[in-house]
């Protein structure tokens, strides 16, 4: 299915492209976010530091498969308290639970140093995932997992670890200035701004995307991405150009098989045919040859009886001329010999 590529004006905040180029200025990122996560999470946060993980995001509305982070850090009187991890994900197919496993070791990698002792240092991670489609298939706006003690659930397990997927058409669930934000994130149009929030939030996102470096930034990543699609088509075709290459030659050699196959099926049956004549020749010969012979003997008995030889001078003669037939020399005058 193809897609048509947006213009800067039309991206949403799903979109990676608008998410990280409000990331990148250091001027709004800070209050931006600070006022998402404010709205999301439902507590206000004190000084935060964003940082967008990819300096050239691949996941553009052209090929959404490919992902951007961002990570805000809160402080509290300098001492990093809280990590948020915030993926956008357009694209089904991905094992996120897994995978979001995997980052949430890579991040605590980060802040854990050799020989040390007092884990209680490390801050609060909250991996926050935003998508477009519903991950779980319970229509809830928003899913909120941390691990738990199966035994005894109410037992608080304090690892500083959470995981929220948020689903952008959810109706369960979360409050309505949730839902007020969830839609904005999904169609970013000023009139979806529809309450103090998301109307400040509106107010950011149209500031990054009138930003002259933005618009170019937008330019010359479409020129990249499409540099690169030319390049990844390039290797698609000398894939497939091999592919298909196996498939002919398969084609071929059963096609080139049949033909040899006929070819000797014909040289076969020619020599079978040469051999069977042959033979059947050969019999047939025989057997003419036989009752030719046979018909002359008939015939010369007829003419011993003629001229009044008797039975034995007939069989006599018969051997004689006939040697092959010495054997049936009586047999044959009994037979032929006619009593007159």
């Amino acid at each position: 299915m193809g897609y048509t590529k947006k213009t800067l004006q039309e991206l949403d905040l799903i979109d990676n492209f608008l998410s990280n180029a409000i990331a990148s200025n250091q001027e709004l990122s800070g209050p931006f976010y600070r006022l998402l996560l404010s709205v999301l999470l439902e507590k206000e946060l004190k000084e935060v530091r964003v940082l967008a993980q990819q300096i050239i995001p691949a996941a553009t509305p052209e090929l959404r498969g490919i992902r951007m982070d961002v990570e805000v850090t809160e402080y509290d009187e300098g001492t990093v308290t809280n990590l948020y991890d915030i993926e956008p994900h357009l694209k089904d197919g991905l094992h996120l639970p897994r995978h979001n496993r995997y980052y949430q070791a890579k991040i605590d990698g980060r802040y854990i140093k050799r020989g040390m002792k007092d884990f209680s240092k490390i801050p609060n991670l909250y991996v926050i995932t935003i998508t477009n489609y519903d991950l779980f298939g319970k229509d809830y706006m928003m899913y909120t997992v941390h691990n738990k003690c199966e035994e005894i659930p109410d037992m608080e397990y304090d690892d500083g670890l959470k995981f929220l997927y948020f689903y952008t058409k959810g109706k369960k669930g979360g409050s309505q200035a949730i839902k007020n934000m969830l839609t904005y994130i999904q169609n970013s149009e000023s009139k979806n701004a529809v309450d103090e929030a998301t109307k400040k939030i509106d107010f950011y996102v149209s500031r990054v995307k009138n930003l002259p470096e933005v618009e170019a930034g937008y330019m010359t990543l479409g020129d990249w991405i499409d540099s690169i699609k030319e390049d990844m088509a390039e290797e698609i075709r000398e894939e497939v150009k091999e592919e298909v290459r196996e498939e002919v030659k398969e084609e071929v050699r059963q096609e080139v098989k049949e033909e040899v196959r006929q070819e000797v099926k014909k040289e076969v049956r020619e020599e079978i045919t040469e051999s069977l004549t042959k033979e059947v020749t050969d019999e047939v010969t025989e057997k003419v040859t036989s009752e030719v012979k046979e018909q002359n003997i008939k015939i010369m008995i007829g003419v011993f009886q003629e001229y009044h030889d008797t039975k034995e001078n007939a069989a006599a003669k018969l051997r004689c001329k006939f040697p092959e037939y010495a054997q049936q020399a009586e047999e044959l005058i009994e037979k032929y010999w006619e009593e007159g």
